[in-house]
C-alpha cells in the first residue's frame, strides 16, 4: 500500500521515495557546490594575495637596492673627489683636517670620515673625538683590504680601532706620478644611526613587513632588531640565491618559526642584499573576513535556492513515482488507465521501459565480455588454460578432430635473467604475434604456462600441423627481437582421431616436444 504522504510501506520498514532521494542530493550536491565554491575561491585569492605580496615586496626592495646603490656611487664620487684634493695636501695637517671634517659634513652620509697615508699611518680623521687616534698605524680588516686592493671599494664589515662594527667606503689617492699614496675612506657605523637607517628605517608597509640588508658573507648590515646587526644569518634559503639573483622572491619560514613572503634585490657594487618580508598570517587576514562576508551574503540565495530545488524535486519525481505505484498494481484492471493518465513530460518517464529493455541486454552483453576476459591471458591476448579447457570440450562434445602444436621458448630463463622480465615479457607479446600470422581464422591460439604455448587446429590432419609448426619455427627463428636477438622454440605436435580422451593428445603433444628439447631444440617432433 501507498501512504498519504508517498511513502510506501513496506514489512521491512520505511523507505525513501525518489522525490526525497532527489531532495537530499540537491541539498548535498549544493551544499558541496557551494563549500567548494567557497574554497575554490578562497584558494584563488589566498594565492592572489600572496602573489601580489610577493611582488611588492620584490619592487620595493629593488626600489631601496637602486637607492642604496645611487648612495654608494655618489658617496664614492664625493670621496673620489676628495682624494684628489687629499692628494695635493699630504703634508699640510690643516688642509688635510679641514678637508676630512668638510667631506664628513658636506652629505651626512658618513659617522666618520678619514685619510690613511701608504703606510696604514691615519694622517687626519672626523669627528673631533676620534682625532686622538691621528698618527697611529691602522691594522683593521677594513685598512687592510683597502691598501690591498688599492681600488674604490666598499669594504667587507669589521670591527674599528674605536670598536665600532663599521662598513667603509674608500677611494685611493692617486699623485701626477700615477704613485699610490694612501686613500680617503668615510665609514658607516652598522649599529648606530646612518644612511641606512634613514633609507631604510621607515617605509610605507605598515602590516608587519620590514627590511633588513646582508652582505656577501651573510652578516647582517641592518636590521629593526639592532641586537641583531652584525649577526651571521645561517640556515636561509633567500640567501642563498643572492649571490645568484638580482632579484626574486621566496616564501620560506624565518628564524622565529614564522611563514614570512619575502622579496629581495641585490647592491652590486657593494654586493649586500636588500630583503623586504611581510608575515604571511597578516597578508592573508582581510581574506578571512572577506569569506565570512560572503558566506553572510549568499545565506539568502541559498535559502530561495532550496525552495525552488524543493518544488522542481516535487515537479521531476511525480511521473517516476506514479509510474512506480503503478508497476506495483501490475494485476489490477485499472493499471494501463493509470498508465495513460501519468502525464509523463520528459524523456526519461516516457522512455523507463526502453531504458529498462536496454539495460538488460547490455547487463548480458557485459556478462559475455567478462566470461570472455576471464578465458583470455592479458599479457598476449591468446586464450588461458581455462579458455583452453572449454573450447577442448567442445570439440570432444561435437568429436571434431584436430591437431595439437605445443610449444616452448628455447632458454627463456636465460633471457629473463639476463635482460629482465619486461622483456621477457615483450619476448611473449611477439611470439603470440607470430602464432597469429601462421594460423587460419578458426584455429585456437593458447598461452599454458610462462613461456609455453598451444594451437589447436580444428579438422587439420597431422602433416598439416607439422607444416604449420614448421612454419612457426622459421619465422620465429628468421625473426630477431631486440635486445635479445636470434630466438628459438621447440615444438611438438599431435593428432585427434576424435576416439580416445582429447587431453591424451595434449599429453602427446607435450612429450613430442619433451624429445624435441632433448634432440638439441629449435626443432619440431610429430608424435
Amino acid at each position: 500500500m501507498i501512504s498519504r504522504s508517498g511513502l510506501p510501506n513496506t514489512k521491512h520498514g520505511l523507505r525513501l521515495d525518489l522525490r526525497r532521494l532527489i531532495l537530499v542530493l540537491c541539498a548535498l550536491t549544493a551544499l558541496v557546490m557551494l563549500c567548494a565554491s567557497y574554497f575554490a575561491s578562497y584558494r584563488v585569492q589566498r594565492q592572489l594575495l600572496i602573489d601580489h605580496a610577493l611582488e611588492a615586496n620584490r619592487v620595493y626592495a629593488t626600489k631601496l637596492a637602486s637607492i642604496t646603490e645611487t648612495f654608494i656611487g655618489n658617496a664614492l664620487q664625493q670621496l673620489q673627489f676628495s682624494a684628489g684634493v687629499q692628494g695635493r695636501q699630504l703634508s699640510d695637517a690643516v688642509a688635510l683636517q679641514a678637508e676630512t671634517h668638510r667631506v664628513l659634513a658636506q652629505s651626512m652620509a658618513f659617522n666618520s670620515t678619514f685619510v690613511i697615508d701608504a703606510d696604514g699611518t691615519l694622517l687626519s680623521v672626523s669627528p673631533a673625538p676620534l682625532r686622538h687616534l691621528v698618527g697611529g698605524r691602522m691594522h683593521s680588516p677594513g685598512v687592510d683590504e683597502a691598501l690591498h686592493l688599492r681600488r674604490a671599494l666598499v669594504s667587507t664589515p669589521y670591527v674599528s680601532a674605536a670598536n665600532n662594527l663599521v662598513v667603509t667606503l674608500s677611494q685611493p689617492i692617486i699623485d701626477e706620478q700615477g704613485r699610490y699614496l694612501g686613500y680617503v675612506g668615510g665609514t658607516l657605523y652598522l649599529r648606530e644611526h646612518n644612511i641606512l637607517n634613514s633609507l631604510l628605517g621607515e617605509h610605507f608597509y605598515k602590516d608587519g613587513s620590514y627590511l633588513y640588508v646582508v652582505d656577501h658573507q651573510r652578516r647582517l648590515l641592518y636590521h629593526p632588531d639592532n641586537q641583531r646587526v652584525g649577526t651571521v644569518v645561517q640556515g636561509n634559503a633567500l640567501i642563498d640565491q643572492l649571490p645568484t639573483l638580482p632579484s626574486g622572491t621566496l616564501a620560506l619560514t624565518n628564524s622565529q618559526n614564522v611563514e614570512m613572503l619575502a622579496g629581495f634585490a641585490t647592491v652590486p657594487s657593494a654586493r649586500w642584499g636588500v630583503v623586504a618580508q611581510q608575515p604571511l598570517s597578516r597578508t592573508v587576514a582581510p581574506l578571512n573576513t572577506l569569506v565570512l562576508n560572503v558566506i553572510g551574503a549568499s545565506v539568502p540565495l541559498a535559502l530561495v535556492g532550496s525552495l525552488l530545488l524543493w518544488w522542481l524535486a516535487l515537479v521531476i519525481a511525480r511521473p517516476l513515482w506514479q509510474l512506480a505505484a503503478s508497476a506495483r498494481r501490475m494485476d489490477s484492471a485499472n493499471t494501463a488507465e493509470d498508465l495513460h493518465r501519468v502525464r509523463a513530460w520528459y524523456f526519461e518517464a516516457a522512455e523507463l521501459k526502453r531504458a529498462l529493455l536496454f539495460g538488460l541486454n547490455l547487463l548480458h552483453e557485459r556478462i559475455g565480455r567478462l566470461n570472455r576476459e576471464a578465458q583470455t591471458d592479458p599479457l598476449t591476448g591468446l586464450v588461458n588454460r581455462r579458455g583452453l579447457e572449454f573450447s577442448l570440450s567442445l570439440l570432444e562434445a561435437e568429436g571434431r578432430r584436430f591437431s595439437a602444436i605445443v610449444m616452448d621458448v628455447d632458454h627463456f630463463k636465460r633471457i629473463n635473467d639476463s635482460h629482465g622480465h619486461d622483456t621477457g615479457d615483450a619476448v611473449l607479446r611477439q611470439l603470440a604475434h607470430s602464432m597469429r600470422r601462421c594460423c587460419r581464422e578458426g584455429d585456437l591460439l593458447c598461452r599454458t604456462g610462462g613461456e609455453e604455448f598451444l594451437m589447436l587446429l580444428p579438422g587439420a590432419d597431422l602433416a598439416v600441423a607439422a607444416s604449420v609448426a614448421e612454419r612457426l619455427r622459421a619465422i620465429i627463428e628468421d625473426t630477431p627481437i631486440a635486445p635479445v636477438g636470434d630466438l628459438t622454440v621447440s615444438l611438438g605436435v599431435a593428432h585427434w582421431e576424435g576416439t580416445d580422451d582429447a587431453a591424451g593428445t595434449l599429453a602427446a603433444a607435450d612429450r613430442a616436444l619433451y624429445l624435441a628439447k632433448q634432440s638439441g631444440r629449435n626443432r619440431v617432433v610429430v608424435a
